[in-house]
């Protein structure tokens, strides 16, 4: 799995926590496929660890067995050392033995399937719920456990009235879904928007069918590339169609689909109408298998179904990785392809590992095809092209960096792991107790991806996994010495330029800007940018572009030889999506470092501008720790990337109203304020006669 896919969701659930003292309600928007669960269990485990008096009851949709599905997401990361204090529960309305139902009390996660506590059922009629709230959190018990509830609504958007009824219980509401409604006041606190998910390639970017298209026409495009998806990701593809009217389901069905199928005979396919477990299918293996059976073998990789035909029951917790087309039958009463219906073919079919695969794969197994009724609000995404005026790709030229660690996995593993005897006397000596084998693999797990690659590349037999896992701590502290040592692991790499488009989130720090590298699609000159401290900085570098431009040459001047071009100055945004303008360094894992701005001056040389601000605000709460560690860790590798690459790198810190910044020029360091920064440049737009030759020339850089 990417590192800027682990960091976005850790990044979010930092967020999250760091509010958790402001109120008492609270939501969570993050699109679907892009690790809600993971996020969710990742927030429970942070607030256990600093609170075991705290209990969460997480209610979920009975529907599609999502509760269940939670549940074991739940207990795997619990028992695999992913996030160990989750001690999970499912609630069901099984008796077991004679009398009421009963809910055990020494568990810290319980997972209520939504339509279990309703009128009528078990749960509620008999005050079971009731009385396991009231008994674990009211003093006057004498059993009592005096614990504080926190209740999370995954899929918030579908209501829980019943439940609702005993929010008295709860200090604290989280709210999570892909599409909260605003409408009940579940306005995001914290969101992973899908240009976020899409970047970091958690989720597949979608690209709308025509409105002219038919079923046949769809089929014909999934038929096209049914076979790359095969040898490209050995991954069967799913091609989704969609009944949205399901007074016509049968009709449609006979109407319209079968024909459509019956023109591609190898193409098995499996309906499933919602309203009984049972399903219509042409292969007869499926049969064969139970209900859970067969839902769970559609999703597998290699499933041999490659159509699946869903009535209305698609929207939440059935999850196909290998879906990547959908097909929306339209009638007047269709339903809008809305984010959840979306949601079931966007997630990443190769996410765990994607970065072995080829570009070509990687672009394949990030794109979706959907065909239906895009919903009419508007988007928050602003798409952007490259002016065309200015010649971007051939005039700015960056040097990217990676960290390279081809010579540690090159190595003979056998000489690499031998070598720590220099650093542990114990490498190669039987402990006199063995460490459980399930406490060396949550370990392992544990560690950066890197490390876990070193150990299957090494361990060809489980004496050698053991060696290599008892000696975890050695390992890791020559690999983050070898590493965090960019003089030899920090690789330059061939140049880039920024994409010919891209695209960013809307945000309410908008400026006007007319003269960058950037256009909207849609023509206007307003643009956002991610926090204040952008914001400002980016109207400190408009300030420079524009001092540049009024510096204008005469064509006598320009007759003298020397190319005075105002243009050549040239600066714009590096938003992520689509951007190969990033750096590599290490801070407890390889991350990627995605600087904000990049500018070229007047003689050609590049500046590069990763923004931070220390300034408090209801959307920018700063971990001091995390925010001196991480700038810190970029400090070390811009110091480095610009002795490496020749380009220039800034740090600019807001503090307040004032800049503080850390500026390397080819290794070394220096600290200015934002008028020198300024005078600095203004100095690049100054040309001088050279006395010997009477030519016009650039002024001597002095930076």
């Amino acid at each position: 799995m990417l590192q800027d896919a682990k960091d976005l969701q850790t990044n979010a659930v930092t967020k999250l926590v760091s509010i958790v003292h402001e109120k008492d309600e609270f939501t969570f928007k993050a699109p679907t496929g892009s690790g809600k669960t993971f996020m969710m269990a990742d927030f429970m485990n942070r607030i256990l660890s600093s609170n075991e008096n705290i209990v969460f009851i997480v209610s979920s949709l009975s529907s599609s067995n999502l509760a269940e599905q939670n549940y074991n997401s739940f207990m795997l990361l619990s028992q695999n050392g992913t996030f160990p204090k989750l001690n999970p529960y499912l609630i069901n309305s099984v008796e077991k033995g004679e009398g009421s139902l009963f809910i055990p009390t020494d568990y810290n996660v319980y997972v209520l399937p939504r339509d279990l506590y309703k009128k009528k059922s078990k749960l509620k009629e008999e005050g079971t719920l009731l009385h396991f709230l009231q008994n674990m959190t009211d003093t006057i018990f004498i059993d009592s456990k005096g614990k504080t509830f926190y209740l999370i609504k995954d899929e918030c958007h579908q209501a829980t009235n019943n439940l609702d009824e005993l929010k008295h219980y709860f200090t604290k509401t989280f709210n999570f879904s892909a599409t909260p409604k605003l409408t009940r006041k579940q306005h995001p606190d914290v969101e992973v928007t899908n240009l976020e998910a899409e970047t970091c390639k958690i989720i597949k970017t979608v690209e709308l069918g025509s409105d002219e298209d038919t079923l046949n026409d769809a089929l014909a495009k999934y038929a096209k590339l049914r076979k790359d998806y095969r040898n490209l990701l050995e991954v069967n593809p799913a091609f989704i169609i969609q009944i949205s009217n399901k007074d016509k389901a049968e009709q449609e069905l006979q109407k319209t689909i079968m024909p459509a199928l019956a023109k591609y005979q190898d193409l098995k396919w499996v309906y499933i109408s919602g309203e009984a477990k049972e399903f219509k299918t042409n292969d007869s293996g499926l049969v064969k298998l139970k209900t859970e059976k067969w839902k769970d073998y559609l999703k597998e990789k290699s499933s041999t179904i490659s159509v699946i035909i869903f009535k209305m029951v698609i929207k939440e917790g059935y999850d196909i990785p290998r879906a990547c087309m959908l097909y929306q039958i339209r009638d007047s009463k269709s339903t809008q392809l809305d984010e959840q219906v979306m949601g079931r073919v966007r997630r990443n079919p190769r996410l765990l590992d994607f970065e072995t695969l080829s570009e070509q794969a990687k672009h394949l197994a990030m794109t979706a095809w959907g065909w239906g009724i895009v919903p009419k609000q508007e988007s928050t995404s602003q798409q952007v092209v490259l002016a065309k005026n200015y010649n971007i790709e051939h005039n700015i030229k960056i040097k990217s960096t990676t960290l390279n660690i081809t010579q540690v996995k090159k190595r003979n593993l056998e000489k690499f792991i031998a070598s720590l005897n220099d650093a542990s006397s114990q490498l190669d000596k039987k402990p006199i107790t063995n460490t459980s084998i399930f406490t060396l693999y949550k370990m392992l797990t544990s560690q950066d991806e890197a490390i876990q690659s070193l150990c299957y590349q090494y361990a060809d037999s489980f004496e050698k996994w053991r060696t290599f896992t008892e000696n975890l701590s050695n390992i890791k502290a020559t690999y983050e010495s070898y590493i965090c040592d960019y003089e030899k692991s920090m690789v330059v790499n061939d140049e880039v330029s920024f994409p010919v488009s891209s695209c960013y989130t809307e945000s309410d720090k908008n400026l006007t800007l007319e003269d960058w590298i950037w256009c909207r699609k849609d023509n206007e000159n307003d643009f956002s940018f991610d926090s204040d401290a952008e914001k400002k900085w980016a109207e400190v570098l408009k300030d420079i572009r524009t001092t540049s431009i009024d510096e204008t040459a005469t064509s006598e001047q320009s007759s003298l030889g020397f190319e005075l071009d105002a243009k050549r100055f040239l600066w714009g945004k590096n938003f992520p999506y689509n951007s190969e303008i990033k750096f590599e360094y290490y801070l407890d894992g390889v991350h990627s470092s995605y600087p904000d701005f990049i500018m070229k001056d007047k003689q050609g040389r590049v500046h590069i501008f990763e923004v931070k601000s220390v300034n408090k605000s209801a959307t920018h709460h700063i971990n001091e720790e995390e925010y001196i560690a991480k700038v810190n860790a970029l400090k070390k590798c811009y110091q480095a990337a610009s002795k490496k690459t020749g380009h220039l790198f800034y740090l600019p810190v807001l503090e307040g109203s004032k800049w503080q910044i850390t500026q390397y020029n080819r290794g070394e360091e220096s600290v200015i304020s934002k008028a020198q920064f300024k005078q600095e440049m203004e100095r690049r737009s100054t040309y001088k006669i050279d006395e010997n030759s009477g030519k016009m020339h650039a002024a001597e850089p002095t930076l």
